[in-house]
């Protein structure tokens, strides 16, 4: 099964909030996924990116592949640099 790490739109109109899920390739964008391994709140002052770093590893090292917006959020995270090091 091909995974991608990807945002689920939660929340209500015009308050987005979104979860960083880990899904089949092929589900829809809020449809069925396998794991919640963050969240990611654009809205609030400050945006915030709450990642678990060491589930997105394993996911990674599994073979996932990242959304191009994941990827950024990712870097801004530190998710990126604590594997490459």
């Amino acid at each position: 099964m091909a995974t991608r790490i990807r945002l689920r739109r939660v929340g209500r109109k015009k308050l987005p909030m979104y979860r960083i899920v880990v899904a089949d390739k092929r589900s829809p964008r809020d449809g069925r996924f396998i794991e919640i391994i963050g969240t990611y709140t654009p809205t609030s002052k400050t945006e915030q990116v709450r990642v678990d770093a060491g589930r997105a590893r394993a996911w990674l090292a599994q073979g996932a592949t990242t959304s191009e917006t994941v990827e950024s959020l990712f870097k801004k995270a530190g998710v990126y640099k604590a594997a490459v090091s």
